[in-house]
């Protein structure tokens, strides 16, 4: 009798990604599996045509023969059959792996990693500096070498899962394995512990550090320190450091990207008949050319004046948007030379506030 397609038989495309072969051979195996079916025949034969079939699939070379040449290019390679001596939980033993890890004396974690927020100056980001912080971490008892069991002691055995790190829960018909909650997955218990470290294995200390802050950077920007996180336990890499920029308030400047926007006021005689405004930049000052006419609000560009990307190179522009002031605590002859300079506009029949003049037919169509 000839033998299903592999692929069929977990009902999955020749193209699945290892994650769904698993999937599917999980759900079929759950079905299938003799446990479930007892005195089913037709069950436990499919079950094991289910087992070969993800024993081939699983393994890369042996799908890329399968691929190649169907059944003939992998006769004997499934193993050797179905055991069902070992229980239902026997087939999810590689899936609580990945989920628990393999458990044991030996297990170590890898340190946390740690984040830290560095406030600049908008001058401080866009230039580049280097800084020095002082930050709190946790790094390996230096009188216990990170045992956490008291100088001239050894932890012992974990009396509850055997030294494994790991035990078994039953729920129904699934055993679920998990860490130990008593030594929380190291397979030791400390009778004895480290006056330093109370038993923990670290202390905290405080270090100082120093960050290149590259040129550029911006808020939400991170600089990742590789190893200076807390340490690890039982000889596991540390953790890393994150510094996360945050750019203050500045009085003069404010950043959208690469680009610098600035207020810029201007005198009411300087709007009218034009003239030069000296504005400042982060690399000094520059001159900024006001036409004739200028309105308030309308924006200049003072080209390659911004900003230089810390990823592209590229630098922004400054942008500069003029405020027109008031003239304020007026003289009598001051008023009266404006009181003068008013009744001149009056008839002349020439346009002199265009943004009047397009409000007020705004207004005449809103309430016709």
């Amino acid at each position: 009798m000839a033998k299903q397609d592999y692929y069929e038989l977990l009902g999955v495309a020749r193209t699945a990604t290892e994650a769904e072969i698993k999937k599917a051979y999980r759900r079929m195996a759950m079905k299938y599996h003799p446990d479930r079916n007892p005195d089913d025949a037709t069950a436990e034969a499919k079950f094991k045509e289910v087992k070969e079939a993800y024993e081939i699939l699983s393994d890369s070379q042996k799908r890329a023969a399968y691929d190649q040449f169907g059944h003939a290019g992998v006769d004997g390679s499934a193993g050797g059959g179905f055991r069902s001596s070992g229980g239902f939980s026997d087939i999810f033993g590689d899936v609580f792996n990945d989920i628990f890890g393999g458990g044991g004396s030996s297990q170590s974690f890898r340190g946390a990693d740690l984040r830290y927020r560095l406030d600049l100056t908008l001058e401080e980001a866009v230039a580049g500096t280097t800084a020095k912080i002082r930050i709190p971490v946790n790094v390996e008892c230096k009188t216990c070498e990170g045992s956490g069991a008291k100088k001239g002691t050894q932890p012992v055995t974990c009396t509850t899962c055997g030294g494994h790190g790991q035990v078994r829960i039953q729920q129904g018909f699934f055993t679920v394995q998990q860490a130990c909650p008593h030594c929380r997955g190291t397979g030791k218990m400390i009778q004895d512990p480290c006056a330093d470290c109370h038993g923990e294995g670290v202390v905290q200390e405080h270090k100082t550090l120093s960050v290149k802050v590259p040129a550029g950077v911006d808020t939400g920007d991170r600089i990742r320190l590789a190893g200076e996180g807390e340490a690890g336990s039982r000889g596991a890499p540390a953790g890393d450091l994150y510094v996360e920029v945050a750019v203050k308030r500045h009085d003069v400047f404010t950043r959208d990207g690469n680009n610098l926007f600035s207020d810029v006021p201007i005198s009411f005689t300087t709007a009218c008949l034009g003239g030069e405004v000296e504005v400042p930049t982060l690399a000094g000052k520059a001159v900024l050319k006001i036409p004739e006419g200028t309105q308030t609000g309308q924006q200049f560009r003072l080209r390659e004046k911004g900003v230089k990307s810390v990823r592209t190179g590229e630098i922004g522009d400054l942008m500069c948007r003029v405020i027109i002031e008031t003239p304020v605590k007026l003289s009598k002859k001051q008023k009266a030379l404006l009181q003068e300079f008013a009744d001149t506009m009056e008839g002349t029949g020439a346009t002199h506030s265009p943004k009047h003049e397009s409000w007020l037919d705004a207004v005449k169509r809103f309430f016709e």
